[in-house]
């Protein structure tokens, strides 16, 4: 067998297979958690009918690391969708400040992501808003059936909990399938009808041909030395870069400094990283509007010529964005940026598993010093006395 075209004896010795292998599968653990969801729809519905029919009510996003950004990628969207204000606020901010959050008297629903249901902060989280909030609904989206957050959720009252396809509770350090099954599960449970079966058809279909098609130019790319690597996107796509972002130095180890910000935010003072070691990436929006902004800015910067190379990954083909070094994915010219989010993060985590071998690394356990875990440790939940 070969993930991302590396043999698993090859993968075994760089302790690189669950990585490979987790992000290869997703394709097909996105159908499965498609499968799921179409399973549990009446349920799903039966939970979320009656509160979404209540105008006064607040949706919050929730999760730690990757599983807020899921949040941060979604709200925009959904918050179009439901026509009502979905936040995306992350349970270390949730927990440090929850009376800035968690209004006593707004009805909310919180609905928390987690892959092991065993991260403190979002243990203390769901606990906390019961506590606080007069009328509190609880969703959980996790990976792990033995984790605390689905076992204390999946029967308590007022209370909805999704455990994701086996395979998604991913054993290497990074989240990888984990984060797009969560993302997945959420936009079907709370997209209303605009995910469906085709929608989750192209964004496989676009996956796919990321991981056969792109893989080698993405690795190539990988083998030049670039020390400084930027991300940008607009509005969900924005997530999509910090996730993007995350990976590289998670896989990395932090040998590579990976930032992200907007298009338009990127020349208010954060384009002052970009030298000749830089890797600027650009995740360009499908909707026109925002689309001229994205290309105004590409345009800008291979103008320049300051960056060492700049990579335009686009779904519109014979524009602008292939004037230079590009991907194009076929077959999404129509959709939209919440599913260009699904083919998107799979360029970002391919990019940082092949840095992470060009460097040496070990992507399954990429910590050297053992600073950082797989689920976080040393966080000291205090008694909340307000």
């Amino acid at each position: 067998m070969t993930y991302l075209g590396i043999d698993e004896a090859g993968l075994a010795r760089a302790n690189a297979l669950h990585t490979a292998r987790e992000i290869e599968q997703q394709p097909d653990s996105w159908e499965r958690t498609l499968a799921l969801m179409s399973g549990r729809r009446t349920e799903v519905q039966g939970f979320l009918a009656p509160l979404l029919a209540r105008p006064e009510l607040q949706i919050i996003l929730t999760g730690a690391g990757s599983s807020a950004f899921i949040g941060e990628c979604m709200a925009p969207t959904l918050s179009v969708v439901l026509g009502r204000r979905v936040l995306a606020i992350a349970t270390t901010d949730l927990l440090t400040h929850p009376r800035a959050h968690l209004l006593p008297n707004v009805p909310t629903l919180l609905v928390s992501f987690g892959r092991s249901g065993g991260s403190p902060e979002s243990l203390a989280v769901v606990e906390l808003a019961a506590r606080l909030l007069s009328d509190c609904s609880q969703l959980i989206i996790t990976c792990n059936e033995q984790g605390e957050l689905f076992q204390r959720y999946r029967d308590r009252r007022g209370s909805l909990a999704l455990l994701m396809p086996a395979e998604t509770h991913d054993q290497s350090f990074a989240m990888t399938s984990s984060f797009t099954a969560m993302m997945l599960a959420a936009w079907l449970a709370l997209g209303g009808a605009t995910p469906n079966l085709q929608t989750v058809a192209r964004i496989t279909a676009g996956a796919r041909e990321v991981l056969s098609r792109h893989s080698a130019t993405l690795r190539a790319l990988a083998g030049r030395d670039f020390t400084r690597v930027v991300y940008l996107g607009s509005n969900c796509l924005q997530a999509i870069a910090r996730e993007s972002a995350l990976k590289l130095l998670e896989l990395t180890d932090g040998k590579v400094v990976a930032v992200h910000e907007s298009s338009l935010g990127f020349r208010h003072g954060p384009k002052t990283i970009v030298d000749s070691g830089s890797l600027l990436v650009m995740f360009l929006s499908n909707d026109p509007y925002a689309r001229h902004y994205d290309l105004d800015l590409l345009r800008e910067l291979r103008a320049e010529g300051r960056a060492g190379a700049v990579l335009a990954i686009s779904a519109q083909p014979g524009n602008s964005a292939a004037s230079g070094e590009s991907l194009n994915l076929e077959g999404l010219e129509g959709a939209a940026d919440s599913e260009l989010a699904f083919p998107y993060v799979v360029c970002g985590q391919l990019y940082a598993f092949y840095r992470a071998l060009s460097l040496g690394g070990t992507p399954d356990q990429p910590s050297q010093s053992g600073t950082v875990s797989r689920v976080v440790r040393g966080v000291t939940i205090h008694s909340w006395q307000g």
